[in-house]
């Protein structure tokens, strides 16, 4: 093995790599920011009960049609509501990866990071 290397890399390789990473980091940290700002919308039940969630998985808003609400079926408009959270959040998901996979070219994203 070369000295202060790794065999079959240049010096100037290495360098340059890793300011394409740096580089790379810092527009995921900015990509990151901008998503987190971003909100997405769920319903579930024809527009029943309509969920806002925040890219950092927040959720911002729950609106549920006073029609819906019917004390003799709690059940039906508790699982209308969790049906339109978990849409939200796929969503959420869904804008995260397509963004970042944009940003990294389709490497297949860095598992733990986001």
């Amino acid at each position: 093995m070369a000295r202060g290397g790794f065999p079959g890399f240049g010096g100037a390789n290495i360098n340059n790599l890793m300011k394409q990473a740096q580089k790379m980091q810092k527009e995921m940290a900015k990509l990151q920011e901008e998503l987190e700002s971003r909100t997405v919308e769920a319903s579930a039940g024809g527009g029943a009960v309509n969920v806002v969630v925040s890219g950092k998985k927040e959720i911002l808003e729950i609106n549920i049609k006073p029609e819906v609400v019917d004390p003799e079926d709690v059940e039906m408009l508790q699982d209308l509501i969790v049906a339109a959270v978990n849409e939200a959040l796929r969503k959420v998901d869904e804008m995260v990866n397509s963004e970042m996979s944009k940003l990294t070219g389709g490497l297949g994203g860095f598992p733990g990071l986001f």
